[in-house]
């Protein structure tokens, strides 16, 4: 959708445990809520006199269960907002009868493989099953999207040269595709697994094969539902692809930690709620605030759950924990306690080390951090604390931090200091703080290149135009909001293909960048929401050459070694400049990872080569799926 009439935008599985490091799951304490603090972007009121609207929230927040605090303004406060109190009242909704039970993946199923990057290069097969059940991640029932059964779904481990078939089967009611993030996917475009993009849905009771190479994708990453809303409920699972010359200090074992918020709610209801007119608390465009959060699809709500992912280790070793954020809306904060974590790797660059006491993984991020167990042996709290600078209003019963257990040492029934749940101990002085982004520098990395073509847009969330003004509040790049295409994609209508260079809308609500020749595509970006963004962009990674507040006014900019990466915040009210080498043929999103404001219309697509990409052999059954898709 194309914004008409408006002014500026207003700111607002299997086991691979090497024995005797297996972990366990633990169930034996409650655990505890840290104090809210008071959120650093609140948006800006933009429409008053909504009343009415305010009691239509009202009553879809009492039949979630949000406990969304109505009236109130988000608000620091000096005791604990001790998720205790919480009840089950405080969850679900209604959860349709009949439905089997999702499961927790055997936590050994974290423990990673150590000889899988000498083996010789093979084709590993995967049944992807998909379908509606419901779980109770952190205790509360709730309705869930699952791959075979469980949450998060199966792992796939392979190695550098392997090649990738999963044959995904849809049992759910809506369409749905899955998306490989991070990968390449060149001369694969059509496998990306974005619906409306790359593909049409795979339709409710049918199947389609994905068949992939890494083409030099080396390291931390994930997989999930790419249609709608669908990942938020549960279709996700880590993908980690090994290999001898990855560029990342020696480790002894390898694990993989997958964070996420978590909601009571299921998304769909949660995404009508989020456009009702007037917006949540009277305030348009504030998110959903999850309930709580999960570390390997465990979570603490209240005393609702005291069940901890566990893992036993091996004293004066060194680990690999590869930190994945698979969450909707908010970063989390990332801490064991008592130890320094030393970065080594981000979204698949490995960087120069650096000390870090805590790490913050933005929605759809990856690092792999070395843990070394050279403490005194006992047992350890990890923590995973989501980001309340995010929330927009007060969740009373919100489960601020998930915990973890590390042990080495000890006994495996042996747990942490109950004392230290809301009081986690200090470093000893000199100890380095959180990781700044700024420190990381890849390996053996040095200047992007020139660039030969530059794409300004601007980023903002705002009513459109036209007689439904007050109907939703969108998300917009320039002045397009995206829609998903209906009955086909922009890859099978080859959309924008016969264009010149540069930026158009296309079918009112496709803002397509078109790049006929091979590159250096330099994205100028003023992002003028009150709002941080994750963006993501697919089948590349890109320089991050220059960023500061304010808009792009021809800043310097800092291009000795810049990070290269697939995902990056871009703060409220500041600029980025970004650089990709544009020589992978197909169609490629470019779009922030909070699900909500993608679903409001925040993604724009890059045409690359599309003489190229009209060559790809596409399987005939894909196309003829579009008919059949039905509703995402």
């Amino acid at each position: 959708m194309s914004a008409s009439g408006t002014s500026s935008p207003e700111p607002k599985t299997d086991a691979h445990g090497q024995t005797p490091d297996s972990p366990t799951h633990d169930t034996l304490l409650p655990a505890q809520d840290a104090s809210p603090r008071t959120p650093n972007r609140p948006r800006t009121l933009l429409i008053a006199g909504l009343a009415a609207a305010g009691i239509v929230v009202l009553a879809l927040a009492l039949g979630l269960g949000l406990g969304l605090g109505l009236g109130l303004r988000h608000k620091s406060s000096s005791t604990s907002s001790s998720s205790a109190s919480a009840s089950p009242s405080s969850g679900s909704g209604d959860v349709p009868s009949g439905l089997a039970t999702a499961s927790t993946p055997d936590p050994s199923a974290a423990f990673l493989s150590m000889d899988i990057a000498n083996a010789a290069p093979v084709t590993r097969g995967y049944d992807f099953v998909l379908e509606e059940r419901k779980g109770s991640p952190d205790g509360i029932e709730k309705r869930m999207l699952v791959v075979n059964g469980q949450y998060p779904g199966p792992t796939i481990e392979a190695n550098a040269g392997d090649r990738i078939v999963v044959n995904v089967t849809n049992k759910m009611p809506n369409a749905t595709a899955i998306h490989w993030h991070g990968l390449y996917q060149r001369g694969t475009n059509f496998y990306d697994g974005t619906a409306s993009i790359t593909q049409c849905g795979i339709p409710p009771g049918e199947s389609m094969v994905y068949n992939f190479t890494f083409d030099g994708y080396v390291g931390t990453t994930w997989w999930h539902a790419h249609a709608g809303t669908q990942y938020t409920d549960g279709i996700t699972g880590a993908l980690v692809v090994h290999a001898q010359n990855e560029s990342v200090p020696a480790y002894d074992g390898d694990l993989s930690i997958q964070m996420a918020d978590l909601y009571h709610g299921f998304s769909p209801e949660l995404l009508n709620l989020y456009f009702t007119p007037g917006g949540l608390e009277g305030t348009p465009g504030n998110e959903p605030v999850p309930d709580g959060g999960t570390i390997n699809g465990i979570g603490q709500y209240g005393s609702f759950n005291s069940s901890f992912f566990a893992a036993a280790l091996q004293p004066n070793k060194t680990y690999r924990l590869r930190l994945i954020n698979t969450g909707s809306f908010v970063g989390m904060r990332f801490s064991v306690d008592g130890h320094v974590l030393t970065v080594v790797e981000a979204d698949g660059t490995a960087v120069e080390p650096v000390e870090a006491a805590a790490v913050s993984v933005a929605v759809a991020q990856r690092y792999s951090v070395l843990l070394r167990t050279n403490a005194t042996a006992g047992a350890y709290w990890m923590r995973a604390a989501l980001d309340q600078d995010a929330f927009t209003y007060d969740n009373p019963g919100v489960q601020t931090e998930v915990r973890g257990i590390l042990r080495y040492g000890v006994d495996e029934s042996t747990m942490p200091d109950v004392s230290l749940l809301d009081n986690p101990p200090s470093l000893p002085d000199g100890s380095p703080g959180d990781l700044d982004t700024d420190d990381l520098v890849p390996v053996g990395g040095g200047p992007a290149p020139n660039a030969t073509m530059s794409v300004y847009f601007t980023i903002s969330m705002q009513y459109a135009g036209g007689p439904n003004y007050l109907s939703q509040f969108l998300s917009f790049i320039n002045s397009t909001s995206w829609e998903p295409l209906q009955g086909t994609s922009s890859l099978f209508a080859h959309l924008g293909n016969h264009t010149a260079d540069g930026s158009a809308t296309l079918a009112d609500s496709q803002l397509v960048t078109t790049i006929n020749e091979r590159h250096v595509v330099e994205f100028i970006i003023d992002n003028l929401d009150d709002g941080d963004h994750p963006f993501h962009f697919h089948g590349h990674k890109f320089w991050i050459v220059g960023s500061g507040a304010g808009r792009f006014q021809h800043q310097a900019l800092d291009n000795k070694a810049p990070m290269l990466r697939d995902t990056l915040v871009i703060p409220a009210y500041t600029w980025t400049i970004l650089r990709f080498v544009a020589d992978n043929p197909g169609f490629w999103a470019f779009h922030c990872h909070i699900q909500w404001h993608m679903a409001a219309g925040l993604l724009f697509q890059v045409n690359a080569l599309p003489s190229e990409s009209a060559k790809f052999d596409i399987p005939q059954y894909m196309l003829e799926q579009c008919a059949r898709e039905g509703k995402q």
